[in-house]
């Protein structure tokens, strides 16, 4: 009779424990669809936390992940889903690792990632990225192929951001990679810097306010005439 007692009571604590986390996962799957509606980021990031806890999913973390980085909360992101490369992870982690890890100054790292995706889905905005972040690496041929084919694969409506200025502004892709072919040429061969200076200004053609482009123009003009590795005052 008392064993009877005692399952008894397991069963009771049990249902009532499952009672309650039914009851948990309902009100922040509730919480979180309000918080979307209010479009209030920290509600949503609290909500999803919670329904990590209550009931594990991997699209569940990816989307948490997700959020943390277009709010730009990248080592936060990154804690959520991990930093390794992983063939299995869904095209939304892998895009959250690239760009999260690109944030924090990664680039091997991020390289890892993007071309992930680029196995998946290549395309010129990819091939900017790869282009981009291997230029930083310094392999310029690499980066030289990734530029060739985001050339050749831009399409006109295709823009690119950029953020050096206070006021954020796109230009066309094309032009954007037109301007990384013009850094790859100098890296190359910086006796020639007319030559970088030139695909420069193709990127110049296409947009005449792009401004990232008209700096680097800039500076290649100013190191005209200067011995290699001196620069001015």
């Amino acid at each position: 009779m008392k064993r009877v007692v005692v399952l008894l009571l397991f069963v009771g604590i049990f249902s009532a424990n499952a009672q309650t986390k039914t009851e948990l996962q309902k009100h922040y799957e509730s919480f979180y669809k309000e918080m979307r509606l209010q479009g209030d980021i920290d509600g949503v990031i609290n909500a999803l936390t919670h329904l990590n806890v209550l009931a594990p999913s991997k699209e569940r973390r990816d989307t948490l992940a997700y959020i943390y980085a277009n709010d730009n909360r990248h080592l936060q992101a990154l804690n959520t889903i991990g930093i390794d490369k992983n063939d299995d992870d869904s095209n939304l982690a892998v895009q959250v690792k690239a760009i999260s890890l690109k944030a924090l100054n990664q680039p091997k790292r991020a390289i890892e990632q993007f071309e992930i995706l680029n196995k998946r889905t290549p395309n010129a905005y990819l091939a900017y990225e790869l282009a981009d972040l291997k230029i930083q690496m310094g392999d310029n041929d690499g980066a030289a192929n990734h530029i060739e084919y985001g050339i050749t694969n831009a399409k006109d409506e295709m823009k690119y951001a950029f953020y050096e200025r206070q006021q954020p502004y796109e230009v066309p892709i094309k032009a954007a990679l037109l301007h990384l072919k013009g850094l790859v040429q100098y890296n190359k061969d910086k006796t020639n810097i007319d030559a970088a200076i030139t695909l420069i200004d193709e990127a110049l053609k296409i947009d005449p306010n792009f401004n990232l482009a008209s700096l680097s123009k800039q500076a290649l003009e100013s190191r005209k005439g200067q011995p290699e590795g001196e620069t001015k005052e």
